[in-house]
């Protein structure tokens, strides 16, 4: 494995939305996406059921960060929302440690789920943390 092959162990997680970055985040869930089947048994055949694809389905992405000055960023996109909202295109970089992009997604039509803010609770003291959830439905890969 050559030095430029690396995998990458530290990580973080910029995301942009149409051109509006909102920041870096050190966790991303829900990567992925998973084909729908539908079962189906054939009269006279008992040997088995016929699994046959019906449609792909994308789970949520969920992003967590320590609360930082971004986190404005991210109310700004939400407040955007209020008098409605079209469906936009996400991208996530995943980066090394020095800044030097490992891998990128392209998420399409995104739509806003849900923030959570961090919890303050002066008898635990922890970082505040903040996580976003979107929803999409496919993924655009740009070469």
């Amino acid at each position: 494995m050559s030095v430029t092959d690396d995998p990458a162990v530290t990580v973080c997680f910029v995301v942009t939305i149409d051109g509006i970055e909102l920041g870096s985040f050190n966790t991303c869930e829900g990567l992925g996406c998973e084909v729908v089947l539908e079962q189906r048994e054939e009269g006279g055949n008992n040997g088995h059921l016929w699994q046959l694809p019906t449609r792909l389905k994308f789970s949520n992405v969920k992003l967590s960060r320590p609360l930082t000055r971004e986190t404005e960023k991210v109310a700004k996109w939400f407040a955007s929302m209020t008098g409605g909202f079209s469906r936009k295109t996400a991208h996530i970089e995943a980066r090394t440690g020095d800044g030097k992009k490992v891998a990128q997604w392209g998420l399409l039509e995104v739509v806003p789920v849900r923030w959570t803010g961090p919890s303050f609770n002066p008898e635990s003291p922890k970082v505040a943390i903040e996580t976003i959830e979107i929803a999409h439905h496919g993924y655009v890969m740009e070469g």
